[in-house]
């Protein structure tokens, strides 16, 4: 079995660029760290390339990969790659995916439009799961969604369901061409979410933390909406309003 004690390895330099964006689109990888995301890498259709860990970590027998697939580092190693202040012990290299392709155009749909905040992103996609949206579509100005921050949010969920990028404004002309209505959200010129019923096809768009939705976008959808506030808060966090919203269309 392989092993790489010195944080001055070659291959720990290439690893640790994997904590950018611009590091992973040019190795084409990834990092991921914890037990729970790497055992959620290995159960899907992510290609996991090396799996690392240190000596006294434990590897579950239910993971069944082979030993050219491991590679034993030291503690220094493993806190050098670590994001998280006490690292597990165990973290894996995988291979950036292609982007999925939805062959029809029907379910419920996720659109967002410039979320910048890595732990939103990260909630939102794992609500997604959770409320069985058929797929997340991330605009232009949307964070990486395989920055460390979201991955770790979304608790493996980005694992679970096709994650795309694309042109928020294409994806809604799409979507209404083939007659799924498109709802926007916002808090003017908008009715509460309960003015409309629970559909079995649908493109919710929510929007950036600060700004919401742009107005271009708001200005062509079939319908806005928003999650009325009864007490003295300005507002609702985006993933708290964005879980309100896919459980009570979903129905």
């Amino acid at each position: 079995m392989k092993r790489i004690d010195s944080v001055k390895n070659e291959q720990v330099k290439h690893w640790k660029k994997l904590h950018t964006r611009k590091g992973r689109e040019k190795a084409g990888r990834f990092l991921i760290e914890g037990y729970h995301l790497v055992e959620e890498a290995l159960k899907s259709v992510i290609e996991v390339e090396w799996v690392l860990h240190t000596e006294t970590a434990t590897i579950p027998a239910s993971w069944k990969a082979s030993e050219r697939d491991y590679i034993i580092v030291s503690d220094q190693v493993m806190k050098e790659l670590s994001e998280t202040e006490t690292p597990q012990g165990i973290a894996a290299i995988c291979v950036l995916p292609q982007e999925p392709l939805f062959t029809e155009l029907k379910g419920q749909f996720l659109i967002l439009d410039r979320v910048q905040d890595p732990g939103n992103l990260g909630t939102m996609i794992r609500t997604a799961d959770a409320a069985g949206v058929t797929g997340v579509i991330l605009g232009e100005g949307t964070v990486d969604v395989f920055n460390s921050k979201v991955i770790r949010a979304s608790q493996g969920s980005m694992f679970h369901l096709p994650v795309i990028r694309g042109d928020v404004l294409e994806w809604i002309e799409r979507f209404k061409g083939v007659g799924i209505p498109v709802f926007g959200t916002a808090l003017q010129d908008a009715s509460s979410y309960t003015a409309i019923e629970p559909q079995p096809d649908y493109a919710l768009i929510v929007g950036n933390e600060g700004e919401g939705v742009a107005p271009d976008l708001l200005a062509i959808t079939d319908q806005n909406i928003y999650v009325p506030i009864y007490g003295k808060a300005e507002s609702l966090n985006v993933g708290v309003a964005t879980g309100i919203l896919l459980y009570y269309l979903r129905g």
